[in-house]
């Protein structure tokens, strides 16, 4: 039968066409592939067209390679994981904190002291200046005149008397003053403490220029008013810079998606622009901080997911229920060992977040609480289950940030009742020497970072660090879930470790998971979107300590190859 002419033609362009689209555009041959998948399983080669891994294994591989393919790397040292995903940071505040001064490496309050009088010589009288990153508890030698081991702002407001100064905590829950940064807040020893705040004084009822949880809040105000003359453009241009800057550290990092937790509406409006602009250099999946009569009123239309070809997320609300256990904030069942007088303290209304906890459900909203102290686990525990009760089995994916201190008899409940706890192992290795001193050695044992308990109990544990609270360095995070080794070298409760497959699940695929997003995002998967990382050695086999040296040597994000060492 003859063919004809027009069909014949239609015939061979759609021959053209097809293999047109069986062209990869990168593929990694002969390497290891861990494909962080539920059963970790490897292959030995990746083939990516557009966004998305279109073939696994050099034998389905090798038919995707044309003369047309832009790069063929090729390098059997080399090992390739899933994107890594943190789960836990505050993005816009990473990248401010690349621009304060970093505290986290001084040894002394005398040596915070000079760096910010060395800060104070370059810049005009009244301007602020801001740090972050001193905890007490790290330093070798205690201020003069300490009060519960903080410093008093004396030293510091006699060395910089003319800039008003603000250093954060490096949990976040606490901050400094110093006496100008005081009086711009209107601070006085007549200052009450505000509610699920402290204004620390001295024996003579005198502020010290230390702000714990909602008492920072004046401090803060202070600081946005000097801002507020800034245009719209202005504060835009700034904003996207602290993108630009906390993309680049994650990015070198092997980190493609993050989890923010705690914007407002107004940086989701502005991140919604960005992503559809392509202006976000990693994805972004953010948690709402807002009250409950602001949720009700933009919860039915706030709901964004995959803006801007996947980049970005809206579809969780982010409450905080105390604070961190370094500055004594994290709220307790019993009171702490070294501060018999406190049990902590409690940030948010337990009434108001079983509201919010209803809103979720009517809007289908995830619902993330920051808690710390066992009495705030139990009472986020006793919200979601009451708030659940009619369908605890629904597909609710709740979460509990930080989790980090719990009664053992609450354990059992992150399982049973399908709740997320999202915890970054570096705090458990950072905060290890004050814990036993701020809990004692019973409740460290029984309820300190239970990683092994929790996934006993059913529960997925996405890693992540909480930059800027700590260094956005997925490889710390992943060192201590893996072997809870102290920089000392001594062992933290280690009966709790994750393995090494659950260490390296907990930055790929649980994330994924707690996020909706384990279809298209978490593993190395055919159809799925190519965020791949290439390091220098196997996570999985290499000895433990090697975990801390081993290097990125590219980042693949939505297939396009976004950071590649030198």
């Amino acid at each position: 039968m003859r063919v004809p002419l027009c069909l014949f033609f239609l015939i061979i362009l759609g021959s053209v066409g097809f293999a047109q689209n069986n062209v990869a555009d990168l593929v990694l041959l002969d390497l290891q592939v861990l494909r962080c998948n539920a059963a970790m399983n490897e292959t030995d080669a990746v083939a990516i067209k557009g966004d998305r891994i279109v073939a696994l294994g050099k034998e389905q591989v090798t038919k995707w390679i044309d003369p047309e393919t832009t790069r063929v790397i090729r390098d059997s040292k080399l090992v390739a994981t899933a994107g890594f995903a943190d789960s836990h940071l505050h993005f816009v505040g990473l990248g401010q904190s690349l621009q304060m001064l970093d505290l986290r490496d001084a040894k002394s309050w005398q040596e915070i002291v000079a760096m910010v009088k060395k800060a104070a010589e370059t810049l005009p009288v009244g301007t602020w200046i801001e740090g972050r990153g001193w905890h007490q508890s790290k330093w070798n030698r205690k201020p003069a005149k300490a009060i519960e081991g903080y410093p008093v702002h004396e030293t510091m407001s006699a060395q910089v008397p003319h800039h008003p100064v603000v250093l954060t905590h490096s949990s976040g829950h606490a901050c400094f003053a110093n006496a100008a940064a005081m009086k711009l807040a209107g601070i006085t020893a007549q200052s009450k403490d505000p509610a699920g705040g402290e204004i620390l004084k001295d024996g003579a009822g005198k502020p010290i220029g230390v702000f714990r949880e909602n008492a920072q809040r004046s401090i803060r105000l202070a600081q946005s008013k000097s801002e507020q003359r800034r245009s719209v453009d202005e504060k835009r241009t700034i904003v996207a810079e602290h993108i630009r800057l906390a993309g680049q550290q994650c990015l070198q990092h092997g980190i493609t998606s993050v989890h923010d937790a705690g914007s407002s509406f107004a940086f989701a409006d502005l991140f919604t622009d960005f992503a559809k602009e392509s202006k976000l250099p990693v994805r972004v999946y953010m948690m709402i901080r807002a009250g409950a009569n602001e949720l009700a009123a933009r919860m039915p239309d706030a709901k964004r997911i995959g803006v801007g070809d996947g980049f970005f997320t809206v579809r969780s609300v982010k409450i905080s229920i105390d604070g961190a256990l370094g500055p004594h904030g994290a709220w307790l069942l019993n009171p702490y060992s070294d501060l018999t007088t406190s049990a902590g303290l409690n940030t948010f209304d337990v009434d108001e977040m079983a509201e919010i906890a209803g809103l979720c459900r009517k809007y289908q909203w995830q619902l993330c609480v920051h808690a710390i102290g066992d009495r705030a686990n139990r009472e986020v525990l006793d919200t979601f289950e009451a708030a659940l009760r009619d369908d605890v089995a629904s597909d609710h994916r709740w979460r509990i940030e930080h989790a980090q201190h719990l009664s053992p008899r609450d354990i059992p409940r992150f399982g049973k009742l399908g709740v997320i706890p999202a915890m970054q192992a570096n705090h458990c290795t950072s905060d290890a020497i004050f814990v036993p001193m701020r809990l004692g050695e019973r409740r460290s044992k029984e309820g300190a970072y239970v990683w092994r308990s929790l996934i006993d109990s059913g529960a997925i544990i996405p890693n992540g660090t909480d930059a800027p609270v700590e260094r956005v360095d997925p490889r710390v995070s992943l060192y201590a879930a893996v072997t809870r080794k102290l920089t000392g070298g001594e062992l933290f409760y280690p009966d709790q470790c994750m393995t090494r497959a659950e260490g390296l699940l907990s930055y790929t695929l649980w994330p994924a998971i707690s996020a909706f997003q384990e279809r298209k995002l978490g593993s190395i998967e055919i159809g799925k979107k190519a965020d791949i990382v290439l390091w220098d050695r196997n996570l999985l086999t290499c000895p433990a300590e090697e975990i801390l040296d081993a290097t990125v040597r590219m980042t693949v994000l939505d297939g396009n190859v976004v950071y590649e060492a030198e």
